[in-house]
């Protein structure tokens, strides 16, 4: 019945920050912004090369998340990359603070953890 994930959608608190965050530092394609007037709010559609997509939403006022990262509900999201290492100097390389790269004691790949803007958890898996 389901054939994969279509999209995760992402609320945060500065759109234009994040917006920076996602497109020119993490590299999505843009594939459509709109303007919602009538909620103040921004919508950002954003593609990875594999074609899976993430919305970016903008609200007045978000509240923060409960906890980190053990709040019911996403725990965090997950992104394939064929190297660890050039993921990890790519990131350092914008500012961005990167925990030191692990193995998955299941399967035998490197991964890591890093936050997008908004303390939102993401991790960086090898293939």
């Amino acid at each position: 019945m389901l054939l994969g994930i279509h999209h995760a959608a992402i609320i945060c608190s500065d759109y234009q920050k994040s917006k920076h965050f996602y497109v020119t530092i993490l590299g999505l394609t843009v594939l459509a912004e709109h303007y919602r007037e009538d909620r103040q709010s921004y919508k950002l559609d954003l593609q990875l090369p594999d074609k899976s997509q993430i919305e970016l939403f903008s609200f007045e006022n978000p509240p923060k998340r409960p906890s980190y990262p053990e709040a019911c509900g996403l725990r965090h999201l997950a992104f394939r990359v064929v190297s660890i290492e050039v993921a990890i100097k790519h990131l350092i390389a914008h500012h961005i603070a990167v925990e030191p790269a692990r193995i998955d004691e299941y399967t035998g790949k490197k991964f890591t953890f890093f936050s997008d803007p908004d303390g939102l958890p993401l991790e960086l898996y090898e293939l």
